[in-house]
């Protein structure tokens, strides 16, 4: 054996020795999670309990609560910072589209107090107390909302940027009409439209405040009857 290790070149010897370093450091990485769970399973519930805390806001900062989704989410704020902005940058909820960051667009809309409003137009800290539903939250697991399942069957968007706000607005309209709101379209203001009887100009008129750049606005109405119950008419 000795005499082999003579007859390697210097090339070798290096090759080896990477190949050595290389599957210790392998090794090590594979173990390091399991003893680092050992670890944790080892710290007492004190240190549990500081993990788990929320780190203390830096200076400017205030510390909110927010329900999003059925779930609580504590996070660190600026009192400028939107909702949208918290959502999207703070807590990893991309649904909701910042476009025009105007409140002229609507491709922000979210539900609050089952409510629609622009999430870029309203402050994240005035949130507290409230619920919030996302496109994110929609959905009962695999069972998409009616507005979700009449959007796919209506090809109600194209380049699906303004989706999410379509979808938020039209659950909304769905809860107002059934709340016995009217629009500024609405013939008689003691007679509120039932959902089995909304019209084309009223779901327009209702969703005027989000805009489609695709102009997909055919399937979104026809997604729109659909959900109420109506039959869609095939388009032309």
């Amino acid at each position: 054996m000795a005499e082999e290790e003579r007859k390697l070149s210097s090339k070798q010897k290096s090759r080896r020795n990477f190949l050595g370093r290389s599957l210790t450091a392998a090794g090590a990485a594979i173990a390091a999670p399991t003893l680092l769970n050992g670890c944790q399973e080892q710290s007492t519930p004190e240190q549990a309990n500081q993990d788990s805390t929320t780190e203390p806001p830096l200076d400017g900062e205030t510390t909110i609560t927010l329900t999003i989704n059925g779930q609580s989410q504590t996070l660190n704020v600026e009192p400028r910072v939107t909702l949208l902005d918290a959502l999207r940058e703070r807590l990893g909820l991309p649904g909701s589209k910042k476009g025009c960051d105007h409140g002229q667009c609507g491709a922000c809309t979210v539900l609050i107090d089952n409510q629609r409003v622009y999430s870029c137009l309203t402050l994240a800290v005035m949130q507290e107390e409230k619920n919030i539903t996302t496109i994110e939250g929609l959905a009962d697991g695999d069972n998409l909302h009616p507005i979700q399942a009449a959007f796919i069957d209506n090809d109600g968007l194209q380049c699906g940027y303004c989706t999410p706000g379509q979808i938020c607005a039209s659950v909304a309209l769905l809860d107002e009409v059934e709340n016995g709101s009217v629009s500024s379209i609405t013939p008689d203001l003691n007679n509120p439209p039932q959902l089995a009887e909304l019209s084309e100009a009223e779901i327009k008129e209702r969703l005027s405040g989000n805009l489609c750049r695709c102009s997909a606005y055919n399937g979104i109405v026809a997604a729109v009857q659909q959900a109420t119950g109506q039959t869609p008419l095939s388009p032309a």
